[in-house]
């Protein structure tokens, strides 16, 4: 079979909106070149969309124009090694409108990493990396988006503080008591301001959780500056939130 033949019959086997690279049409009997020349013709011809260097997809054709992949697609090569080794995982704008906390999809892209990277362009949309001090593993990531929506929750679009409190509520009732006694563990590794908020959301919401280890971790002359009020976290006074 020729190569150009043995590229267009895999791509058609694929999904619409899955990323890929010439990598995944190597085979012993097809070469680099042979395979790269073939995608970047079908690119040309509009048979797939290049989205960056070397990173192609099949595009998804609506009345009102090609689809872009979702952001997992988009950034996958930072979220996983070889499709098998975690390495980061999707955060803040990309996960508030997923936990409910806003509902604006914005072009940017924030990835949790354990090694720091500078931010860059990848089509449409802005990759910025968020570096993260706790490891990262398949179970903890949802408390990780959690803890780093918690974190940055003054800067989440169009969402109030007092309305993004009342959804952590909603979310932390959600979980079981050993998720939140992980998530008190992580958030060992945060700033002060997001463990003080923390321990006032899980004292209301699960009070029969042991929250002493957020407590002697934090400054008891320290004040955090949130917007909120005890009519809706009940134990502001003693996390000394404002």
């Amino acid at each position: 079979m020729k190569v150009s033949d043995y590229v267009k019959d895999k791509i058609g086997s694929l999904p619409k909106g899955y990323v890929f690279t010439y990598e995944e049409f190597i085979t012993e009997a097809n070469s680099r070149e042979a395979i790269i020349k073939t995608l970047n013709r079908m690119a040309d011809s509009g048979q797939i969309a290049k989205l960056s260097k070397g990173k192609f997809y099949k595009p998804e054709k609506t009345p009102f124009g090609s689809l872009l992949p979702n952001q997992r697609q988009i950034v996958k090569d930072y979220l996983e090694k070889e499709g098998r080794v975690l390495i980061g995982y999707l955060t803040g704008y990309s996960v508030y409108n997923q936990l409910g906390l806003s509902t604006q999809v914005g072009n940017i892209i924030q990835i949790g990493t354990n090694t720091w990277r500078p931010s860059m362009k990848r089509d449409r949309y802005v990759v910025v990396f968020m570096k993260q001090k706790n490891n990262i593993t398949r179970e903890n990531i949802p408390l990780l988006q959690l803890l780093d929506s918690i974190k940055n929750i003054k800067n989440i679009p169009d969402a109030p503080v007092v309305k993004s409190c009342k959804r952590f509520l909603s979310l932390f009732q959600d979980l079981s008591d050993e998720q939140i006694v992980t998530a008190i563990r992580l958030s060992m590794k945060y700033p002060p301001s997001t463990r003080s908020l923390l321990g006032a959301i899980v004292d209301q919401v699960k009070p029969n959780i042991d929250t002493s280890l957020l407590l002697k971790s934090l400054n008891p002359i320290t004040k955090y500056k949130i917007g909120i009020s005890k009519r809706v976290l009940l134990h502001v006074e003693k996390w000394n939130l404002q």
